[in-house]
This record gives structure tokens, sequence and C-alpha cells, in this order.
């Protein structure tokens, strides 16, 4: 079983530490995915101030040469949020650590990465409050401001907080495929695929009092992910002008409605990938990608792999066509469970 060390420090961020071990927990195919374990330097207990309680781990540090996984959760002080150093314990031990696993932070864990130097010349990103600060101790990182998440293969990085969760579902969905981290979604009560980045929460003046939005058009746009969309028809569809469109969508979601599009096109095709026998070429029809050549490179900038291989890694085996089957379950008996 894939093993997550979860490395917890003084006056941590309560959210951050919870959300790698719920969302992991419910990533199950039936049975779980993922092994957590909890650790601290010198195994010892570790407070939030800002809720005013403890944890008390079952691991030091030393748990981490055994983690596929390492994630770092954020802190609202300390000295790598102060002046961007750590203790060369846990410097060390994290350096050790990327040689051979994979490192995840989340919110504020970015400045614990970047203090270890495991950030230099790499893309990450942090709660965009600390952008700024963050930016100025460590300038050699590429900080991305405006984004839920980054995944730089063995180093992926969160915005604040909530984001955690977003970047927990693309590591299950990178793992195990759409499926799994849909499902996995389901069980949290979360959405499985947050559109646009954390500039949409950036804090702004008060929107337009007349409450004009671009949400139907959004929903409108989901229903219809298979047909042409130009920017004027959409902003037709909304009843605004293109320019107010282009600008109220950007705000509402933080990405331009071509790239967002794009976004939903590509989850779309990987989820059609995996759940049927469907040619590459009708994928990329019902997708609204037109052909496959303009499949093949949409999905290999977002997952680095073409569609018949994306299609082998995260079919189900053909042994195990679909899980129901294993264990004798209809249609109507999973959707009755499930429900």
């Amino acid at each position: 079983m894939h093993r997550i060390a979860v490395l917890v420090l003084d006056d941590f961020a309560t959210l951050d530490v919870g959300i790698p071990g719920q969302v992991f927990w419910a990533a199950r195919d039936p049975e779980p995915l993922y092994e957590l374990v909890t650790c601290t330097p010198g195994g010892r207990p570790v407070r939030s101030d800002a809720a005013g309680y403890s944890v008390v781990p079952d691991h030091d540090l030393g748990v981490l040469a055994s983690a596929d996984t390492v994630v770092v959760t954020g802190v609202h002080s300390g000295s790598a949020l102060d002046d961007g150093t750590i203790d060369p314990s846990l410097r060390d031990a994290l350096r050790e650590a990327a040689a051979r696993s994979r490192i995840i932070s989340i919110c504020t864990g970015a400045f614990v990465l970047a203090a270890a130097g495991l950030l230099d010349g790499r893309p990450a990103t942090t709660h965009w409050r600390n952008a700024e600060h963050f930016g100025a101790l460590f300038p050699r990182v590429r900080l991305m401001p405006d984004v839920l998440f980054v995944d730089d293969g063995d180093i992926l990085s969160s915005a604040g907080v909530s984001a955690g969760i977003d970047l927990c579902l693309h590591v299950i969905r990178r793992d195990h495929g759409s499926e799994v981290a849909n499902r996995t979604a389901k069980r949290c009560v979360t959405a499985p695929f947050r559109e646009g980045g954390q500039a949409q929460y950036i804090e702004r003046p008060l929107p337009d009092p007349s409450g004009t939005t671009t949400a139907p058009t959004r929903a409108w746009m989901l229903e219809h992910l298979g047909q042409p969309l130009d920017l004027a028809g959409l902003a037709a569809h909304a009843r605004m002008s293109v320019r107010t469109f282009t600008r109220r969508f950007r705000e509402e979601t933080g990405l331009s409605p071509a790239r967002w599009l794009t976004l939903l096109r590509v989850e779309h095709a990987r989820h059609l990938l995996e759940t049927s026998d469907l040619p590459v070429d009708e994928i990329a029809r019902k997708s609204g990608f037109g052909t496959a050549v303009s499949l093949r490179q949409h999905l290999h900038a977002a997952v680095g792999v073409a569609p018949l291989a994306y299609r082998q890694t995260f079919r189900t085996p053909p042994h195990l066509p679909v899980i129901m089957q294993k264990f004798g379950e209809t249609s109507s008996d999973l959707a009755k469970r499930e429900s």
C-alpha cells in the first residue's frame, strides 16, 4: 500500500492537517489505496495556537524514510515564514525524503519546502496572501500565485487551505484515474474538479450591484462541450458585450473563457477514455476538440501522454471490467448502495 507521511509543525494550520487524512483515507477501489501516518520533529506534540489544541503524533521524522509520499502541511508562524530558515535536522530529513519520495506541500507548507532548498528553480504556489512575502524570501523559486496547485512531477504544491483538497484529488486522479478520484470527491462531499485559480479568491472591491454573472453561461457550456463555442456566441448567450463577458468571466473563475473551456474539455476526454470504448476520434468530437490530433495535443499538454497511452494506464484491467461485477452487484444494487 502507498504510504503517505503527513508532517505537522508547531502552530500548524488545522485544516491543512485534516485534509490529507480525510481525502486519501476516502480513496478506495474498493479497498483503501493509501496508508497514512503522522509525524513531527522528535515525535513531540505540536500545537495550533489558532485552534487551541495540540497534536500528539505516533512518529518522528524517521518515518519519512519509509514514505512513498510526504505531505508538508501549512503553518501560521515560525522561522520558515519569518526569515526563510528551518532547523537543520528537518531540512536534512526533507532533502533525504525528496531523493526517493514524492513531496507535497499544502498552503504555507511551501515555505518549509523552499527553506529546505527543494523548490529552487522549480514552479510552486502558496496562499495568495503570502505570495509577495514568499517571493521576497525565495527569489529562486518560480512562484505561480494565481493557481490552485502546481504539479511539477515529484514535487507538488497547493494554494491556501481548501486548495489542498484540489491537490489531493489531483494526486489520486494521477495515481488511480478519474473514476477513483470522482468517487473520493463524492465521499468527501466536494467538487471533483474546480475550474480556475486562486485569483478568483483574492480580495477585490464589491461586485457589480446588478448581480450579472457568467454562471448560467458556464453551466450551458458544460452541457455543450462537444459543440463549437466561440467568444462572440458565449457573450451573446450571457447578454453581454465580448469585452464585458471576458472581464467578468475572468473575475469569477480566474481564467479566460477559452482556457476554462479547454480544461473542462480535457477533463471530459479523460473521463471518456477511462470509462468507454469509444474510438479516439469519437472522443475528440464529443469533448469538443474536433480531431484526434487536437485532442492528442491538448491531452499531452495537460498530462504528458497520448490518448491511447492514457487509456491503457487508467482503464480497469480486463479481468475486472467493473467493480460491481467482481462483487456480484447489479447496476441497480450499486445505485441503491451509493445512495
